[in-house]
């Protein structure tokens, strides 16, 4: 038997880009953390299909498990038997002590997210191959801004790599904020040449 799920794609999952900065969200979500709901939901649904498939249960199931505590107790297992330390606290994770906050410059609304131009981003600021490095989203498609709101903060392990990750935002930002969606969102001069992309997943 074969299932397939189709996930929603037009934003992360999530608020958090960047591997230090996603391990840090999975565990504050295991540990009953309701910031990232979209990320919950996308869990239990994913693993509530698995139990269907199974006959051993459904979304309930799934959600039920990760709100009783039994999977991040679960995680703490395998942490234990992979030689890390099955105690660690969100807090205990490194991410990049190099930071830049991108603020609002009009009051609006999160209109959309542009996941390629975010991954570039996350990408030039060194994920995912520094492990602190990443964007850690404030701001997500429908959520209200004020002028001098965070929308997003970069991390990074290095200052180069910062200042090649602002340097890729003040040319064209990935988060479009303003008070109806325009029918013309950019007006391409020439279509850039990129290398091969991927998409940073949990």
């Amino acid at each position: 038997q074969t299932s397939c799920a189709i996930t929603y794609g037009e934003q992360p999952i999530g608020y958090a880009v960047g591997p230090a900065l996603e391990a840090k969200e999975a565990l504050e979500t295991l540990m009953g953390s309701n910031k990232a709901l979209d990320l919950l939901n996308k869990a239990a649904n994913v693993a509530g299909a698995l139990f269907q498939m199974a006959g051993i249960g459904d979304f309930n199931t799934a959600l039920q498990l990760i709100r009783s505590s039994k999977s991040e107790k679960k995680l703490r297992d395998i942490i234990a038997a992979q030689g890390g330390n099955p105690d660690i606290k969100p807090e205990d994770i490194p991410i990049g002590d190099r930071t830049y906050d991108v603020k609002a410059e009009s009051d609006g609304m999160a209109l959309w997210i542009d996941n390629g131009r975010l991954i570039e981003v996350a990408r030039a600021a060194g994920a995912p191959k520094d492990k602190g490095a990443g964007i850690l989203l404030n701001k997500k498609i429908g959520d209200r801004v004020e002028r001098g709101d965070i929308l997003f903060t970069i991390y990074a392990e290095s200052s180069i790599k910062l200042q090649t990750a602002i340097e890729l935002i003040e040319e064209r930002s990935f988060i479009g904020v303003g008070k109806s969606m325009d029918m013309l969102i950019q007006f391409v001069h020439e279509v850039p040449v990129y290398g091969r992309r991927f998409e940073l997943e949990r």
